[in-house]
C-alpha cells in the first residue's frame, strides 16, 4: 500500500475516534446536567446504569462500563473487531465525562424541559457515535442477535426492551419520571434519526470497482454477506463493468467501508436505506 493512501487511511481512523469522542462527551453533558439531576432515565443499559447507581450509590460510570461488558463479547462475536472497538472507546470516554460532569449543577429542574433538551443532547451525542461506527447500548446488540431467530425488527425488539426498561424506573422514582424518561427517549429517537440521516438496521450497497471479484470475495469471507454480480457498461468506455450489490447492517458500515477501501480506495459506492428485507439468507449470516 503506497504510504500516502496508509497516511489518509491513518488520518481517517483519527478523525473518526475524535468524533466518538465529541459523541460520548455530549452524551455525558446531557445525562449529567439535565436527566440524572431530575431522576429521569434513558432506554436501554444507559437506562439501568442510572437506575443502579440511584439504589447503590455507586457511580454512574463503574455500571456504564460493568453492564456493557458482556454485550461487548457479544458485538465481537457477531459484528466484528471495528464496531467493538469504538463501542469499548466510547464507552470509556462516557464513563469518565460522567465523573467529570458530576460536580455540575443541573440547568434545570423543570421535569419537562429537562426531559426535552436531555433528549436533544442524547440524540446529538448518540447519533454521532452510532455514524461512525460505534455504539454506547448493549441492547441493540442483543436486539440483532434476537432478530435472527424472531418475525420482529431490531427497531421493535429495541423498543420492547426499552418498555421494560422505562417500567423499571417508574417502580424506582415514580410513574411521572418513567412517562418524562418516555419522553425523553422518544424526542433521543427522533434526533438519532436526523443526525445519522435515518437509523433503518439495514443498508443496500452497490459497488462499481476494477477489483470487483476481490471486494465480493472479501464481503463474502470477512464481513459474512451475500453479494450479487450484475453485469454492465460503462457509458463513457464502452468497457464491461461487474457491478456488486449487497445487504448490510447499520452497525456493519464502519467495518464495510474499510474493506472496501483497503482492495480499492478509488472504488464507486451507493448506499441506500433498506426499510424491509425478505427471504435469502440475510438474517442467517454472521461476521467472521
Amino acid at each position: 500500500m503506497p504510504k500516502k493512501q496508509q497516511k489518509q487511511r491513518v488520518w481517517k481512523e483519527i478523525q473518526r475516534y475524535i468524533i466518538l469522542f465529541i459523541g460520548s462527551v455530549i452524551y455525558a453533558a446531557g445525562l449529567e446536567i439535565f436527566l440524572v439531576p431530575n431522576n429521569v432515565i434513558d432506554g436501554g443499559v444507559v437506562g439501568l446504569a442510572i437506575m443502579a447507581s440511584h439504589l447503590t450509590g455507586l457511580p454512574l460510570g463503574v455500571f456504564l462500563i460493568t453492564i456493557n461488558i458482556p454485550f461487548i463479547y457479544l458485538g465481537y462475536k457477531q459484528i466484528g473487531k471495528t464496531f467493538t472497538l469504538s463501542t469499548i472507546f466510547s464507552i470509556i470516554v462516557l464513563s469518565y465525562f460522567t465523573k467529570m460532569f458530576l460536580p455540575v449543577p443541573g440547568f434545570t429542574d423543570d421535569l419537562f424541559l429537562a426531559s426535552i433538551f436531555g433528549g436533544i443532547i442524547l440524540g446529538i451525542g448518540v447519533g454521532l457515535i452510532v455514524r461512525y461506527g460505534g455504539s454506547l447500548d448493549g441492547s441493540e446488540i442483543v436486539a440483532i442477535l434476537m432478530d435472527k431467530q424472531s418475525s420482529f425488527s431490531v427497531g421493535e425488539i429495541v423498543l420492547i426492551i426499552n418498555l421494560f426498561i422505562l417500567s423499571a424506573a417508574g417502580l424506582v422514582f415514580g410513574w411521572d419520571r418513567a412517562m418524562y424518561s418516555l419522553v425523553t427517549y422518544f424526542i433521543a429517537s427522533k434526533v438519532i434519526d436526523i443526525v445519522i440521516e435515518g437509523l433503518d438496521e439495514s443498508k443496500a450497497v452497490i459497488i462499481v470497482s476494477d477489483y470487483s471479484a476481490s471486494i465480493a470475495e472479501a464481503l463474502m469471507a470477512r464481513l459474512g454477506r451475500g453479494v450479487t454480480i450484475l453485469h454492465g457498461e460503462g457509458a463513457y468506455k464502452g468497457d464491461e463493468k461487474h457491478i456488486l450489490y449487497t445487504v448490510i447492517t447499520r452497525l456493519e458500515m464502519a467495518k464495510f467501508k474499510s474493506l472496501v477501501s483497503e482492495i480499492d480506495e478509488d472504488a464507486f459506492i451507493t448506499i441506500n436505506d433498506v426499510h424491509d428485507v425478505m427471504g435469502g439468507t440475510f438474517k442467517k449470516k454472521a461476521i467472521h
